[in-house]
C-alpha cells in the first residue's frame, strides 16, 4: 500500500491543475444538486421493535385520521393575580386562541379547556391540547409559527401563556463559546506549523470536504429521506477527521524536507507513510459509523452512513488535494522546525541541541514504565468510578432550561396538575380476538386504577369498530422519573395477564413510553456495538501494526477512556459536580444515546491518534531500532502532531458547552472530555508505558498469522528499495 501512496503523492504533485480541478468540479457539482434538489422536510421518526411503536403502528390502522405519532402542542394559561381562568375576558382571550390554533393546514385537532376539564382545581391554570397530523420532526415551520403568534395574542390579552410538547422545539443557542474553539484551532494549527500557508491547508482541504459531503446529503435528502440532523453529524465528523488528516500528511511532508528530500519526493513519501496510516484510520471511523445500523433505528443509521461517506471524502482529499495543494505553495512550506518570517523565522534558536518535548516525554516514560501506568491506569479508573450509578433517559421539556418557553409550561402543569400530567401514557387494547371487546376495555382501565404511582385513568375510547380502545393513564411523578418507568412495566406485565383472560392485547405507548423503550433499545444495543466495532477494528489493527498485543492494548485503552468519560459526564450532568461552572440548570439522566454516540465517535478519533502514533513507532521498530528507542522516535516525529489534532478537536466539541440545549451541551462535554482523556493519558502516557514494558514482545505476531495477513506496509519499508538514488534530485522546482 505504501507504494502506491507513494506513487499516487507523487501523481497529484506534480498533476496538481487536474487533481485542483476534480475536486473543484466535484464540489461545484455538488452545490448544483443541492441547490436545485427538492426541499425536503424532517425525517420521518420510528422505532421499529418497540411496543411503543406497535402501538402507534396499530393506531393508525384502527384510528384512522387520528395521526397517533403525530406532534402534541400544550398551550397553557395562567390567569393574572387575582383573576381566574373561568372570568369572562380570560375565556374569551383562550376561546379566540383555540379558533386561531384550529386554523391550520397540519393542525388534526385542537381540544377547548372548558369543554375538555382543562382547569386546575383553584381555576387558575388552563391548557388547550392541540394535534397535529405529522411528527414533530415532519412539522413545517409554518405550523410552528402560527403556534408561537396564537400564543402571542393570548399574551397581548393580559394572560401567562407559555406553549409545551414535541411540536414546538428549541433551538439551540451555542452563542460565542463554538467559533472561540473553531479559533483555537487555527491558532494551534499556525503554532504546529510555524506558518500561516502551511495551517491553512487543513483547513482549506476540511472545509472543501464538508462542503462536498453535506452538499451531497442536502441533494439526495428528499429521496432518501434523510433530515438536517443528518448533516449535523456529517459536518461534526467531517470537520474533525478532515483537519486531522490533512494535519498528519502536511507535518510528515515537512518532516521529509527536513531530512533533505526534494518537495516532490517529500509529498510521495508523506502520502505513501502518514497517508497509509490515514487509509486505516479512516476505515477504523467508518466501521463505527456504519457500525451504529446494529441499534436498528433507521434515522441513527441514516445518520451514521452519511457521516461516514463525508470521512471516505476526507480520506481523498487528504491523499490527493494535500499533495497537490503542497505542489501550488512550494517553497512557502517550511521543513520541519523552520518557521517562516512573519512568526519568528530565520532567529537563532536559543537551545539548538535540545531534543523537543515529546522526545524528552517519551524517554522518561521509558525510564519510568511502572508508575507512568499504573498513575494513567488509576487516574482513569477513578473518573471511571461515577459511570457505575448511570441512569439513562431521553430528555424532555423538563430538561430544558428554565428560560425556554417549554421549561415554564412544563412548570405550570405541574404547579396545576401534578408533575405525571406532563408524560401521561397511552394505553391501547386490541380487543379483536376477545369475544366481549367492552368487558376486555373495562377490566384494563380497572386493574390500572389499582396500580401504585397511578392519580387518573380515563374511561376507554373505542374505535367505530368497537374492537380497540385507547385508556389515557396520569402518572403520579414526572416522565423521566424511575418511578414512572416502573409504572410502564407494571402496566405492561398487568397487560400480560389480562391478555390471558381476555384474548386481548395490552400496549402502552405515548412519548414518555417511546422514551422508555428507545432507551432500552439504545442500552440493549450497546454491547453488541462494542462487540463489532472493537472487533473489526481489532482485526484492521492487526494487519497494521502486524501485532496482537498492540491492537488489544489499543482496544483496551480506549475502553478505559471512554468509561472514564461517562464517569465524568455522570458526575456533572447527573450528580451536579461543576453545574454552576457549566452552566447546568437541571440535573437527570444521561441521554441515552450518548454511551453509544460517544463509543462511535470517540472510537473513530482514538484509533486516529493510536495508528499516527504508533506506526511511526513500528516504522522505527522495523528500520532496525530497539523498541525502547523506537517509542522515543515515534514521539520525536509524532507527538506534536498528534497533540495538536486532540487540542483542535477539544477546542470544536467543547464549543457546544455553551448551547442553551442541555442535550447539546452534554455531547459537547462528553466528546471533550473523551479526547482528553485518550489522547493525552491513554496514548500519550499509558500507550508508550505497556510499550516499554512488553519490549519486542510488542510486536509479536504468530507465524501462521504471519503468512496469512496481508503486507499492507503501513511503515513504508518498501520505499527504502522503490525509489532510485538518481529520482533523489529535484524533479519539479517550484
Amino acid at each position: 500500500m505504501a507504494t502506491f501512496l507513494y506513487k499516487l503523492g507523487r501523481l497529484a504533485f506534480r498533476r496538481r491543475h487536474f487533481v485542483a480541478l476534480i475536486w473543484v468540479a466535484l464540489l461545484t457539482l455538488a452545490g448544483v444538486g443541492a441547490a436545485s434538489a427538492p426541499t425536503a422536510g424532517n425525517t420521518s421518526f420510528s422505532i421499529p421493535g418497540t411496543e411503543a411503536q406497535k402501538a402507534f403502528d396499530l393506531l393508525e390502522q384502527r384510528f384512522p385520521g387520528m395521526s397517533a405519532d403525530g406532534a402534541t402542542a400544550r398551550v397553557v394559561f395562567k390567569a393574572p393575580q387575582g383573576e381566574k381562568m373561568t372570568d369572562a375576558a380570560n375565556k374569551r382571550a383562550v376561546e379566540k386562541t383555540v379558533e386561531e390554533l384550529g386554523s391550520g393546514s397540519e393542525v388534526a385537532s385542537v381540544a377547548d379547556p372548558y369543554t375538555g376539564h382543562a382547569v386546575s382545581r383553584n381555576g387558575t391554570i388552563a391548557y388547550a391540547s392541540v394535534k397535529y397530523k405529522v411528527s414533530g420532526m415532519e412539522l413545517e415551520d409554518s405550523s410552528r409559527d402560527a403556534l408561537k403568534e396564537a400564543a402571542q395574542q393570548a399574551r397581548d390579552a393580559g394572560l401567562t401563556v407559555e406553549v409545551g410538547g414535541d411540536a414546538l422545539t428549541a433551538t439551540p443557542e451555542t452563542g460565542s463559546s463554538e467559533i472561540i474553539g473553531i479559533a483555537i484551532a487555527a491558532v494551534v494549527l499556525v503554532i504546529t506549523f510555524g506558518s500561516l500557508l502551511a495551517a491553512g491547508l487543513p483547513l482549506l482541504t476540511a472545509i472543501i470536504g464538508v462542503g462536498i459531503g453535506v452538499a451531497s446529503i442536502t441533494a439526495l435528502a428528499s429521496a432518501l429521506d434523510l433530515g438536517s440532523t443528518t448533516s449535523t453529524l456529517a459536518t461534526m465528523i467531517g470537520l474533525a477527521v478532515g483537519i486531522d488528516y490533512a494535519l498528519f500528511i502536511v507535518s510528515r511532508y515537512r518532516a521529509e524536507l527536513a531530512e533533505g528530500r526534494e518537495r516532490e519526493e517529500a509529498a510521495g513519501r508523506a502520502v505513501g507513510t502518514a497517508g497509509s496510516a490515514v487509509v486505516f484510520a479512516g476505515l477504523t471511523v467508518v466501521i463505527a459509523l456504519v457500525g451504529l445500523s446494529v441499534v436498528n433505528i433507521p434515522m441513527l443509521t441514516k445518520m451514521g452512513i452519511a457521516a461516514a461517506g463525508t470521512v471516505a471524502i476526507a480520506v481523498l482529499i487528504a491523499l490527493t488535494m494535500i499533495p497537490a495543494l503542497l505542489g501550488y505553495a512550494g517553497r512557502k512550506v517550511k521543513p520541519a522546525g523552520e518557521k517562516s518570517k512573519l512568526l519568528g523565522g530565520g532567529r537563532t534558536p536559543k537551545n539548538p541541541g535540545r531534543a523537543n518535548l515529546g522526545t524528552r516525554w517519551a524517554s522518561f516514560v521509558v525510564r519510568r514504565p511502572v508508575a507512568v501506568l499504573l498513575l494513567g491506569v488509576l487516574g482513569l479508573g477513578a473518573a471511571a468510578v461515577p459511570a457505575a450509578s448511570l441512569e439513562l433517559g431521553l430528555p424532555d421539556d423538563g430538561s430544558q432550561p428554565v428560560s425556554t418557553t417549554q421549561r415554564r409550561a412544563y412548570d405550570l402543569l405541574s404547579e396545576g396538575f401534578g408533575p405525571g400530567f406532563n408524560g401521561p401514557l397511552m394505553v391501547v387494547v386490541d380487543a379483536k380476538g376477545s369475544d366481549d371487546p367492552k368487558a376486555a376495555f373495562t377490566q384494563v382501565g380497572e386493574e390500572i386504577k389499582g396500580l401504585k404511582n397511578v392519580v387518573t385513568v380515563t374511561p376507554a375510547t373505542p374505535n367505530k369498530a368497537g374492537d380497540t380502545a385507547t385508556i389515557t393513564v396520569v402518572p403520579d411523578s414526572k416522565p423521566s422519573s424511575a418511578t414512572t418507568e416502573e409504572l410502564v412495566h407494571a402496566i405492561r406485565d398487568k397487560g400480560a395477564d389480562i391478555a390471558a383472560e381476555t384474548d386481548s392485547q395490552v400496549l402502552v405507548t405515548g412519548s414518555t413510553a417511546m422514551n422508555i423503550d428507545v432507551s432500552q433499545k439504545l442500552n440493549d444495543a450497546l454491547l453488541p456495538y462494542l462487540a463489532l466495532v472493537v472487533g473489526l477494528a481489532f482485526l484492521l489493527l492487526i494487519v497494521v501494526f502486524r501485532s496482537v498485543l498492540v491492537p488489544l492494548k489499543a482496544a483496551l485503552g480506549f475502553l478505559l477512556s471512554v468509561l472514564a468519560a461517562l464517569g465524568a459526564v455522570v458526575a456533572v450532568f447527573q450528580w451536579g459536580w461543576l453545574s454552576g461552572l457549566m452552566n447546568v440548570e437541571e440535573t437527570g439522566p444521561v441521554m441515552s444515546m450518548m454511551p453509544i454516540f460517544m463509543v462511535g465517535v470517540v472510537f473513530g478519533l482514538a484509533m486516529d491518534y493510536e495508528v499516527f502514533l504508533v506506526t511511526r513507532m513500528r516504522e522505527a521498530y522495523v528500520h532496525g531500532e530497539s523498541p525502547s528507542q523506537a517509542v522515543v522516535t515515534g514521539f520525536k516525529h509524532g507527538a506534536r502532531v498528534v497533540t495538536a489534532a486532540a487540542v483542535i478537536m477539544i477546542a470544536v466539541f467543547s464549543g457546544f458547552i455553551g448551547s442553551s440545549e442541555s442535550m447539546v451541551k452534554m455531547i459537547g462535554f462528553g466528546l471533550a472530555i473523551a479526547v482528553f482523556f485518550d489522547a493525552f493519558i491513554v496514548r500519550m502516557a499509558i500507550v508508550p508505558a505497556v510499550l516499554a514494558l512488553l519490549g519486542k514482545r510488542a510486536w509479536w505476531l504468530p507465524q501462521w498469522l504471519d503468512r496469512a495477513l496481508p503486507n499492507v506496509d503501513v511503515e513504508g519499508e518498501g520505499l527504502r528499495t522503490h525509489a532510485d538514488p538518481e529520482e533523489e534530485k529535484e524533479l519539479v522546482r517550484a
